[in-house]
């Protein structure tokens, strides 16, 4: 039994405040890996801007301790500075961090860059020395995203089963992983089971409610889509909640409406891109092939992600911008991508 996901959202947050003015290393590092974590949850990308800053100052302050580069390579990751991230892992190895801590963050960064193979080696040396819930599921996670359906789901169920915690983030997140995997496989009814899961367990969870109106507007629930998207864009900072509403109260010929929203995200995205472009530039080339209907500037931002991610759905981003380009009448069709 995992503790109501209400009541443990309060407690993370107490988590955090009560670490405010605590100036110990572990407790910084505890505050970056805390914060990043609410942020996950709530959809706050100022929460992950937090986290870095804390991460940064804190590298500034105690530069030969290696559990320093460590939280700061997390706060790199987020922001899709991979390249970043793992020059911290390598300094933090050379300050006495043992290698199985840094293999724990380099493996979802390889994963990351579409390095799989590397990833797995990593992650199955792990479960063969400790066969824990954590390496169950960093499993499960890189067999979904390669399409490895069969293996995944059996590593999902090994993992639930290993689960001993009662904090009901980790099986949030592994049930949210479920269902974009099955929203991946187009298997509409099964994503949405799974993206329900997730929000019963923590209702605030924001990607869980965001994917689950993605699923409920292609199953023909639109009402129902657009009030969970309201919500949400109303209250995140990520812009990705406004540029799905935008996209989909456009299909439903609520055009007013639909401008409105795309201009925020518009706006919010050509902010993002310009402070962490590395970590925005996919998700903004889909907003503009999309509610944003500009092609030409998506397929320079699909060009822009698969410089940093070699990953078959960054390949496949570029390939649909560069196929709408090709589209566009008049000159622009003949035009080299």
């Amino acid at each position: 039994m995992t503790t109501d996901g209400t009541i443990a959202l309060l407690n993370l947050q107490a988590q955090i405040d009560g670490l405010e003015a605590d100036d110990m290393i572990e407790s910084r590092v505890c505050r970056i890996e805390l914060i990043t974590l609410r942020g996950l949850l709530l959809g706050r990308i100022a929460d992950y801007e937090r986290a870095g800053e804390i991460a940064e100052q804190l590298v500034r302050d105690a530069d030969t301790d290696g559990r320093c580069f460590i939280a700061r390579a997390r706060t790199r990751a987020t922001f899709h500075r991979f390249t970043d991230a793992l020059d911290d892992l390598d300094r933090a190895e050379r300050l006495s961090v043992d290698v199985e801590t840094a293999n724990r963050e380099r493996a979802p960064i390889l994963q990351a860059l579409g390095r799989y193979d590397e990833a797995l080696a990593i992650l199955e040396e792990a479960e063969d020395r400790r066969e824990n819930f954590e390496n169950v599921a960093a499993l499960f996670g890189l067999y979904a995203e390669r399409g490895k359906i069969d293996v995944a789901e059996r590593l999902y169920l090994e993992s639930r089963f290993r689960y001993r915690g009662v904090s009901p983030f980790p099986v949030a997140l592994l049930d949210f992983q479920l269902g974009f995997m099955w929203m991946n496989e187009d298997r509409l009814d099964y994503a949405r089971t799974a993206f329900d899961a997730a929000r019963r367990r923590v209702p605030a969870y924001a990607p869980a409610q965001g994917h689950l109106a993605e699923v409920e507007a292609e199953l023909g629930e639109i009402e129902s889509a657009i009030a969970r998207l309201r919500a949400l864009a109303t209250s995140s900072d990520d812009p990705d909640y406004a540029a799905q509403l935008a996209r989909i109260l456009g299909d439903a010929g609520r055009d007013d409406e639909s401008r409105h929203w795309r201009r925020l995200a518009a706006a919010r995205y050509d902010a993002l891109v310009t402070s962490h472009p590395e970590a925005f530039a996919d998700h903004a080339a889909e907003f503009w092939l999309a509610a944003g209907a500009d092609p030409e500037k998506a397929l320079r931002l699909a060009r822009m992600n698969v410089e940093v991610r070699k990953t078959p759905r960054a390949y496949a981003l570029l390939a649909h911008a560069g196929w709408r380009v090709r589209r566009i009448p008049g000159d622009l069709t003949c035009r080299k991508i």
